[in-house]
């Protein structure tokens, strides 16, 4: 019956990938290669460095910050299923994303970055060697580093908290663990640790208490955060409104919550098979206009797939 049912669902797999693939191919011609953001220059700012244009007393809450949604998720087995990003991670930060969703299986006492089941071939250690590389050679800036447990636990001897502890005390001076938003002289040359995981102590930015599917609100007491995060697409035009809902709100407000605003999301197919292009290939054009089309203001994060130079750079010239 099993092996029935593989059959079935490789059958189904071949038939939808062809028509697919052609139909948002353009998602995977976006260049891996290194980027120009090194000697990309607007106004008064370079992407790798534009945090260095900011007021060491603005809070982060009141940035537009471009982000990545499963910001190590650039491979899969099946077209359209499981790749998030076309840069690697060290290229969305020269880039000038300063958000990033790293998803964590913990197996062996170690992490290794997955998105569901699929192993992303990178360990936490080379996420954090690019993150610890970039931030030596720009000093100015900060990353949030969103971190959440990923897949199923594995031949483990101790907690995913003492296990990110242990990561954390090699270059304790990199981290941001307080729980409050901070501001931008607090953080610069490190990653705030934006924690959806439990913990037993102290850690980082609560968002353990994170909502599936939909639109919420966090308040710990230290933190208070609004998310948007419907990320099951079944009509693009209702997710956009919901994005556009948020950066609006963003915008208007003047507040020290964090907005984070996930564009990203997939379309359920035949038998329940993710098509995350469909969604992207709808959402990035959208976002890339509204930033082509706005002036300076505060927007919060925006979480992206596939995110390229331009999208993010639209964002950021929205702080000048």
């Amino acid at each position: 019956m099993k092996t029935l049912y593989f059959l079935t669902v490789c059958f189904a797999i071949c038939l939808v990938l062809p028509s697919c693939a052609k139909e948002n191919e353009i998602v995977y011609s976006e260049s891996e290669k290194a980027l120009e953001s090194n000697t990309l220059k607007s106004t008064n700012y370079q992407l790798k460095n534009w945090m260095a244009n900011i007021s060491n007393s603005q809070s982060i809450a009141k940035l537009s910050i471009p982000g990545t949604h499963d910001s190590g998720a650039r491979f899969e087995d099946f077209w359209g299923t499981a790749t998030c990003q076309s840069l690697s991670i060290d290229e969305q930060l020269n880039a000038g994303v300063r958000f990033l969703d790293i998803r964590c299986r913990h197996k062996d006492n170690s992490f290794f970055i997955h998105h569901g089941v699929k192993y992303q071939n990178l360990t936490f250690d080379d996420v954090l060697n690019m993150c610890y590389s970039f931030l030596n050679s720009n000093p100015t800036e900060t990353i949030i580093m969103s971190i959440k447990e990923e897949h199923t636990a594995d031949n483990n001897t101790r907690s995913f908290e003492t296990t990110l502890q242990q990561y954390i005390n090699k270059k304790s001076n990199k981290w941001y663990l307080n729980d409050y938003i901070p501001k931008l002289n607090e953080v610069r040359g490190k990653i705030i640790l934006f924690r959806r995981f439990n913990a037993n102590s102290k850690m980082g930015i609560n968002a353990n208490n994170w909502k599936d599917n939909t639109v919420f609100t966090i308040n710990n007491g230290s933190a208070s955060i609004k998310v948007q995060d419907n990320y099951k697409v079944n009509n693009n035009s209702n997710k956009w409104d919901k994005i556009n809902t948020l950066l609006n709100e963003a915008r208007t407000t003047n507040n020290n919550t964090l907005y984070l605003n996930y564009t990203s999301g997939y379309k359920p197919g035949l038998f329940g098979i993710p098509s995350i292009p469909t969604v992207s290939n709808y959402m990035n054009p959208k976002v890339e206009n509204y930033f082509n089309n706005t002036s300076k203001n505060r927007f919060g994060v925006v979480i992206m797939d596939f995110v390229n130079l331009k999208r993010s750079e639209n964002i950021v010239a929205t702080n000048f």
